[in-house]
């Protein structure tokens, strides 16, 4: 194994997208995206044992191999040849693959062509030596593991999931994988685009980015790699996307109202390959205009993040090019609807933030609080109200208008299914998510993102909450209910795991202990 003094590893979190699902496509309404502790890796080394003598040469001009491998799959690995002539640094698939990875290829293609626009020809000709070898791999969430649990005699419950290994085998290949809906694609790519340019010594992710005006040869801020992330995944995906699940592989939770679609559309298509400067000045944030608004969010203490993936399954892309079918066939049903659910959606991200001030300002009462409801059904919680106003009865108060006011929500999406003829939240749904409300301590229960049959998400008050919520998932008999083990990403977005100006404390963390199984793969 190659030393780990030349490699990078750069991570990126998966996402749940709690309010704002179909709204968060028009600029005007925001919404409340939480990242998981989920993670994606990319890991970049210089290749390890012999050289193809074809892909290596003593030239500056190359071509120089580049060996992409996703482990968790069956006949994952493609190859790559880079070639350099002045500043344009060309990448081709080898022809012998018998497999295409366009998410993989796109974010090479374009990293590179930039990279040679941003950094000395000899370093990256230096970088690229002879060959470089790269390692893409998930954590286990982003994939169902009913296969794997199969495989080991286990049941599909939390204790089974803690008992398989880091980036277990998915038994199938990348095309048939069953996803989870934690947004792997856009945690890939930005991964993959962040490792390469901080690889190549054109990036620092760890640098303040306030004391930088514009993109220098010295180095490409977070801002600049974040508008990359959101070109190549666009264009992989074939169209101009809310953005919302590479921001927070970007950013981390916050809450988001998109960029204006018109930003990237003059450069969604494969000609401007051949124009990186004018590509280069659309997605540098000193001269182009990407009004995207970004406000970091945390839950507040002791609530907690739960996720499930449901065995059944829907087309994201289906559901929302319906749903937008039916706003532009009944513009005013669909637009005085999404103005009430956007206000309600606005108002339980309000009141989340108020209850995590409260935490803050009273941590004690507020304490207090929170084990008194955890220990009831929400539905109770208006017993726990006293005649005074002291900081317990405040944070009491607040968690009811946020059980009531996602409510509303769920009403307003379900009232949206019923009207666009779209399962967002299917009666199936309706009743698990119900069952899971008379849990005690349950604040909260909904489908995320565009909703139907993928997954449900719930926040919880207590460990004993949680046991709770777990026991009804298990015994739920109209669906196959498969818990997962993330929670909200106490790290952020965007981590440099090894590499030049990783944190010394990432030697005895957890992250270290993954980064080394990482470099066994």
């Amino acid at each position: 194994m190659s030393s780990s003094n030349n490699t990078t590893v750069v991570s990126a979190p998966g996402k749940v997208l709690l309010t704002g699902g179909y709204l968060v496509l028009d600029p005007a309404f925001s919404g409340l995206v939480v990242a998981t502790d989920a993670r994606f890796y990319t890991l970049i080394r210089p290749s390890i044992g012999s050289v193809d003598a074809t892909a290596s040469s003593s030239s500056e001009k190359g071509p120089f191999k580049i060996t992409v491998r996703s482990p968790q799959f069956e006949n994952a690995t493609w190859n790559y040849f880079v070639t350099i002539q002045d500043m344009d640094v060309q990448l081709t698939a080898s022809a012998e693959d018998p497999s295409r990875n366009t998410f993989v290829e796109l974010a090479l293609v374009y990293s590179l062509a930039i990279l040679g626009h941003l950094a000395p020809t000899e370093q990256i000709a230096h970088t690229l030596g002879t060959g470089l070898e790269v390692v893409i791999a998930g954590n286990n969430d982003f994939y169902s593991q009913r296969k794997e649990l199969e495989t080991r005699g286990l049941h599909l419950n939390t204790e089974s999931l803690r008992q398989i290994p880091l980036f277990a085998s998915t038994h199938t290949t990348l095309s048939k994988v069953h996803k989870t809906g934690l947004g792997s694609s856009a945690a890939l790519i930005t991964s993959l685009v962040s490792a390469i340019f901080i690889h190549f010594g054109a990036s620092d992710i760890n640098r303040d980015d306030t004391a930088h005006t514009t993109i220098s040869k010295a180095t490409a801020t977070t801002p600049f790699l974040h508008n990359v992330a959101q070109f190549v995944h666009c264009l992989a995906q074939g169209k101009v996307g809310s953005g919302f699940d590479v921001s927070s592989a970007v950013w981390g939770s916050h809450t988001y109202r998109r960029f204006s679609p018109e930003v990237l559309q003059a450069v969604m298509n494969q000609d401007i390959r051949n124009d990186i400067p004018a590509l280069l000045k659309v997605l540098d944030p000193t001269k182009t205009t990407w009004d995207n608004v970004v406000t970091p969010f945390r839950l507040a203490p002791k609530l907690h993040l739960m996720l499930a993936d449901i065995d059944a399954g829907s087309h994201t892309p289906t559901l929302v090019s319906n749903v937008l079918r039916w706003r532009k066939a009944k513009p005013e049903e669909a637009n005085g609807l999404w103005a009430r659910l956007g206000a309600a959606n606005d108002k339980v991200v309000e009141l989340l933030k108020r209850l995590q001030q409260v935490a803050k300002e009273h941590p004690v009462e507020y304490d207090l609080a929170i084990e008194k409801a955890s220990v009831i059904r929400a539905t109770e919680w208006p017993l726990l109200r006293s005649q005074t106003t002291t900081s317990q009865d405040v944070t009491t108060e607040l968690l009811i208008q946020i059980h009531d006011e996602f409510l509303t929500v769920r009403r307003y999406l379900r009232e949206m299914s019923q009207l666009s003829s779209v399962p967002i939240e299917p009666e199936e749904q309706t009743r698990l998510l119900d069952v899971c409300l008379s849990v005690p301590g349950v604040l909260m229960a909904g489908v995320p993102g565009a909703g139907g049959f993928d997954a449900i998400f719930c926040i919880v008050l207590s460990e004993e909450s949680r046991k709770g919520v777990e026991a009804v998932w298990s015994k739920f008999a109209e669906m196959s209910v498969g818990p997962l083990l993330c929670q909200e990403s106490v790290e952020g977005g965007l981590v440099l795991e090894l590499g030049k100006g990783a944190g010394d404390d990432k030697q005895v963390s957890e992250q270290s202990r993954i980064v080394q199984s990482l470099l066994q793969l």
